[in-house]
C-alpha cells in the first residue's frame, strides 16, 4: 500500500482500494482507511498558481 501511495501521490485511500482490488488484495475499506492514517499518508496538494 505504501509503495502505491508513493508512486501515485494524488490518490487517496478510496482510489488505493480500487487498485488493490485489481491486484486481487481483498481488504475492507475501513481497515484500509485505518492503515492509511497510521502510515500518515495523505493526498498531496498540487502547487497553486501565483
Amino acid at each position: 500500500m505504501r509503495a502505491i501511495a508513493q508512486e501515485r501521490r494524488r490518490f487517496g485511500y478510496r482510489r488505493l482500494l480500487v487498485l488493490l482490488k485489481r491486484e486481487e488484495y481483498l481488504i475492507n475499506h475501513k481497515k484500509l482507511f485505518r492503515l492509511y492514517r497510521e502510515e500518515k499518508l495523505t493526498v498531496r496538494r498540487r502547487g497553486g498558481r501565483n
